[in-house]
């Protein structure tokens, strides 16, 4: 893993809140030229798969149990408040992903409105509600959510009518529909009120990677998120990298690898196949579910059948690098409190934490006209958020 070594200067913004501050701390890693190590297992995997899709004896069974292990972790997943996230050890990282979300679905949709007014949206794995305030500030007028996990949309569902029964009656808020499905599995259209519905925005944040257990699984999910889409229409997500994934297995020492806040463990070493590469991913207190490898160029092939094009395709360091250069997403980090202050003014975290998670923020504090305090991630929350990419595809035809 590549050093935490980044200073980008924010000197020229100033927080809303008041804070000082005039740098974000994060790292490098992940960038193209890193990837050298882990690529090449994928690559060969890859030529020797390219029209081979492995069966096991008994699938059908296989992928009931998989899915139920995801609905069933999802279902229980205890819904915390405010105060409990702000105690997490990874509440810096959490507000980082989602701030992340945010300045990748207000792009989309200022894209997207250029052509259409009326702005439909299909959340695809949409979890408890996450992104539902999203959605609402970008004015949308009608959204469909669509989860695996029936106590998820539930919430989902209750989150959305909280948030109705709070707005002001001036306040125009988008019309919803919930849907509780397997969308690697089973076909949307199928189940949506109106059948003919076109969308023009699909978001799959920190989904997709669950149906490449099969291609029939991954093919269906890609129908379900693609299908309806009008022309010009975005298919936008996350996941995790492929490359970043076994480029760190390689360089372990076992079949896993990780720290305090995350671990990753496959099942074999050496071979990925292209579909069913499976490994189990722990994210303290928020996930602990198998995964499974998605290798984006198959990604992308596959998409066209839908007549998909990508748009772009970035690590999460890259993304940040590219968008924290703006000054509206510069001040939306610093109200989201998606990066945290160095150093601290908490004095009972420095007596829990290691310090040594911050000793890239020490070294660039110690520099010559640093303007205090920096804003930056721990080394372990960085290790886990920077194995994910984003990517956005557009409907051509």
């Amino acid at each position: 893993m590549a050093e935490v070594d980044q200073l980008v200067d924010v000197s020229k913004n100033e927080s809303e809140t008041g804070e000082e501050g005039n740098g974000l701390l994060l790292s490098k890693a992940g960038k193209e030229g890193g990837r050298e190590d882990g690529s090449s297992g994928v690559q060969n995997a890859a030529a020797k798969r390219k029209h081979e899709v492995e069966e096991e004896d008994s699938p059908n069974k296989k992928q009931r149990g998989h899915g139920e292990k995801v609905a069933t972790h999802y279902n229980t997943l205890q819904e915390t408040g405010l105060a409990a996230r702000s105690r997490s050890r990874i509440f810096y990282m959490r507000n980082f992903n989602n701030w992340l979300k945010s300045v990748l679905i207000g792009e989309v949709l200022y894209k997207v409105r250029q052509s259409s007014k009326e702005l439909r949206v299909l959340d695809l794995g949409c979890g408890k509600g996450g992104d539902l305030l999203k959605w609402r500030k970008g004015s949308i007028s009608q959204l469909v959510c669509a989860d695996i996990a029936a106590v998820s949309v539930e919430q989902c569902q209750s989150r959305y009518d909280d948030m109705k029964k709070r707005g002001h009656h001036n306040d125009r808020i988008f019309s919803a529909e919930f849907i509780t499905a397997d969308c690697t599995k089973e076909l949307l259209t199928d189940k949506l009120k109106d059948p003919e519905m076109l969308f023009d925005v699909t978001s799959c944040q920190f989904v997709y990677h669950y149906s490449f257990e099969t291609q029939q699984q991954a093919d269906l999910m890609l129908r379900n998120a693609c299908e309806r889409l009008r022309p010009g229409g975005y298919f936008i997500g996350t996941t995790p990298d492929a490359y970043e994934l076994v480029k760190r297995l390689e360089a372990s020492d076992s079949s896993s690898f990780g720290n305090e806040v995350f671990s990753v463990t496959f099942h074999q070493k050496g071979e990925y196949p292209l579909f069913g590469c499976q490994y189990d991913f722990n994210l303290e207190g928020v996930v602990d579910v198998p995964e499974f490898l998605v290798y984006f160029p198959l990604f992308e092939e596959m998409a066209k059948k839908y007549n998909m094009r990508l748009v772009f395709k970035k690590t999460f360091s890259e993304f940040f690098e590219e968008h924290i250069k703006n000054e509206e997403h510069r001040s939306l980090m610093q109200r989201m409190q998606a990066l945290e202050s160095y150093p601290s003014d908490d004095r009972n975290k420095s007596s829990l934490v290691n310090m040594e998670e911050y000793e890239h923020a020490k070294r660039q504090a110690d520099g010559p006209n640093v303007r205090l305090p920096l804003g930056t991630l721990s080394k372990s929350e960085w290790e886990a958020t920077s194995i994910y990419l984003v990517f956005a595809f557009e409907k051509i035809s």
